[in-house]
């Protein structure tokens, strides 16, 4: 049965996905999945690839409401959910403020480093000559990642001045701030978050050297996801507590997706927070709502029920 009997109330969904960011691909393979969902849990939902006309055909197509599953920048980074506000049309996921600030990890751990929460340390590359002091705090090993993509687009592990330096190249075709981040050393978890609701934390095992974009999409080899994570009931309480605690921190809303990892005396650093994460086959989102009880049609109507 779905988790919300009378779907009809939602009215006429446009689930937005496609977009011309980086993650276009992701987000169509997101959205394909999403528009099945609703469409078996009864929802008259139909999917809008995003363009310059977005506005217009949600108006003229008598949609009531958004289902946001585009990913990256154009789409995840509060412009959308602006344009959404403008019209008076309800969407799913955070709002403005908290889609913005969410996908600048560079302000994101601003905020946290303010309030307390533990992220990792590092340092902002703006042109070449910031590498010297990148190299010297947070230093070796760390990660590179342009300040505002996600899945793992352009990011790379380094642990050299010789590596910082070719990682920054490829990070900058992507952005004009770029991020060296201190390469915690230990298991990597991910909390998903539902309506206020953190479910099971999943603990990720890769097969590569870390979870990259081939990983998260792509490769059905190697990775293995570890539900229940493996932590004693009060050490996965404690990290929940804290996953929304750092959700909140950045305005999110809605639903969403936090990474962090541990190091070896099991302490926690939040690497960052997706406010439109993938709901692809490889996705983590379903995973851990399966592992709460939830279909994936539960979970896309729920999501759409905790919309703004």
């Amino acid at each position: 049965m779905s988790a919300v009997a009378d779907v009809k109330r939602f009215g006429k969904v446009a689930v937005l996905y496609g977009g011309d960011s980086a993650e276009r691909e992701v987000s169509l393979a997101s959205g394909t999945g999403v528009l099945k969902a609703l469409r078996n849990a009864g929802v008259d939902a139909h999917g809008i690839d995003k363009g310059r006309d977005l506005i217009p055909r949600l108006r003229d197509g008598g949609f009531d409401r958004a289902f946001i599953i585009l990913h990256g920048r154009g789409g995840e980074d509060g412009t959308v959910q602006g344009a959404l506000e403008t019209i008076g049309m309800p969407y799913t996921g955070s709002g403005v403020l908290g889609s913005a600030l969410a996908m600048d990890k560079h302000r994101t751990k601003l905020v946290w480093r303010a309030l307390g929460i533990p992220t990792p340390e590092f340092h902002v590359v703006r042109t070449e000559a910031d590498l010297e002091a990148a190299a010297s705090s947070p230093g070796f090993p760390a990660f590179v990642k342009p300040v505002h993509e996600g899945s793992s687009v352009g990011m790379a592990p380094v642990d050299d001045e010789e590596s910082l330096q070719r990682a920054w190249y490829e990070a900058a075709r992507y952005d004009t701030e770029v991020l060296v981040e201190r390469r915690i050393d230990g298991p990597e978890y991910t909390a998903s978050i539902l309506d206020r609701q953190v479910l099971p934390l999943i603990r990720l095992e890769p097969a590569r050297a870390f979870y990259d974009y081939e990983a998260k999409y792509a490769d059905d080899s190697g990775t293995r996801y570890h539900v229940p994570c493996g932590l004693s009931a009060g050490d996965e309480a404690r990290l929940a507590r804290m996953s929304l605690e750092a959700f909140d921190a950045v305005g999110a809303s809605g639903w969403g997706r936090l990474d962090l990892l541990c190091d070896a005396d099991g302490n926690p650093f939040f690497i960052d927070v997706n406010t439109a994460p993938g709901m692809t086959t490889h996705s983590l989102v379903p995973m851990a709502a399966a592992a709460a009880g939830l279909s994936f049609e539960d979970l896309v109507v729920r999501i759409l029920e905790a919309g703004r």
